[in-house]
């Protein structure tokens, strides 16, 4: 699950950047999950009893309005506003705030997760490292920013947030079906976006590389994509889930090279490697538990290796 969510969301980005060539970007994001919400609701309705997907408490409600509304609608309708006049790499460079983000909503919102003051560091270095990426000027910071990195950024406040959420509403439903019911509300929120900018159909030119794209983000971002993530975020929790943001930016910079003539600059790849200390830094203790436990593990198998050659060399065999 967590290879597939970074695979495919890291596709998004590829898949997005060649979709708004043909469909103007936010209602290509609202017929994304348009698709998708048929998809998953017509998959859960078949494959779950009424109990399991009908959303039955509070908790189940806000759940999806979470997913819905931060996670699924608002962070994407960002995500492919800002696409139009950034490359794949920069714009999924800067979504991998996602995971520096988390733990700072989580701080607020969750009672068992807190922020220290090396965290704090961590998370500064990670904000430098997406300014290397998007050229920020210390002596002109709103200038060298600008609104494309600004709508971006609002994308991965959306995802982190819903990460979040979803997780402090310790909801009984499955996620599955609550990602079903968190794509029409998305779609929805999507479609109100583009009335309100004066997207029209019309101006759809329904070509193969547009199908093609829709097609992706909408049954692989926008179905198995969101059931690998949210699965995980019940599984393992929001912080260690959203370590797969930082597996997206290679995939969205080698697709966005592969298949649509994208360059990575060195500079991007410096910013990256920055952002990516600074994840390392803010999850000091998780990243010591892990690589201790990894040591014990390869300890464990080192000795067992040794065992079986000393009792080779005594002439033991497999009963002994």
């Amino acid at each position: 699950m967590f290879l597939a969510t970074a695979v495919f969301f890291g596709g998004t980005f590829v898949a997005a950047k060649a979709g708004i060539e043909y469909m103007p970007p936010l209602l290509f994001v609202a017929l994304r999950f348009d698709v998708a919400a048929v998809l998953l609701l017509g998959y859960v309705l078949l494959t779950h009893s009424r109990e399991e997907w009908l959303p039955r408490t509070r908790a189940d409600l806000a759940g999806i309005a979470a997913a819905g509304l931060f996670s699924i609608g608002l962070a994407n309708a960002m995500l492919f506003l800002g696409q139009q006049y950034v490359s794949s790499a920069v714009a999924s460079i800067v979504f991998s705030l996602n995971p520096i983000l988390t733990p700072v909503f989580a701080a607020f919102l969750l009672s068992d997760e807190r922020l220290s003051a090396p965290e704090a560091v961590g998370m500064v270095v990670a904000l430098l490292g997406v300014a290397i990426v998007i050229g920020l000027d210390p002596v002109n910071l709103l200038a060298s920013a600008g609104a494309v990195h600004a709508i971006l950024l609002a994308g991965a406040v959306g995802a982190a947030l819903g990460g979040v959420l979803i997780r402090r509403a310790d909801a009984s439903m499955s996620s599955t079906a609550r990602t079903a019911w968190g794509l029409p509300l998305g779609a929805l929120l999507c479609h109100l976006l583009a009335l309100s900018q004066g997207e029209r159909v019309d101006a759809i030119e329904w070509t193969p590389t547009g199908l093609v794209a829709l097609g992706y983000v909408s049954v692989f971002s926008g179905v198995l994509a969101y059931i690998a993530y949210f699965g995980l975020l019940d599984e393992i929790g929001a912080i260690r889930t959203n370590l797969a943001f930082y597996l997206v930016p290679v995939v969205a910079a080698l697709g966005g090279w592969a298949f649509l003539g994208e360059v990575i600059t060195p500079t991007t790849v410096v910013g990256f490697l920055v952002v990516f200390v600074g994840f390392v830094i803010l999850n000091h203790r998780w990243v010591g538990r892990e690589l201790a436990d990894l040591r014990g593990a390869l300890g464990d198998d080192s000795r067992s290796r040794n065992r079986a050659c000393i009792a080779g060399e005594n002439g033991w065999n497999d009963r002994d």
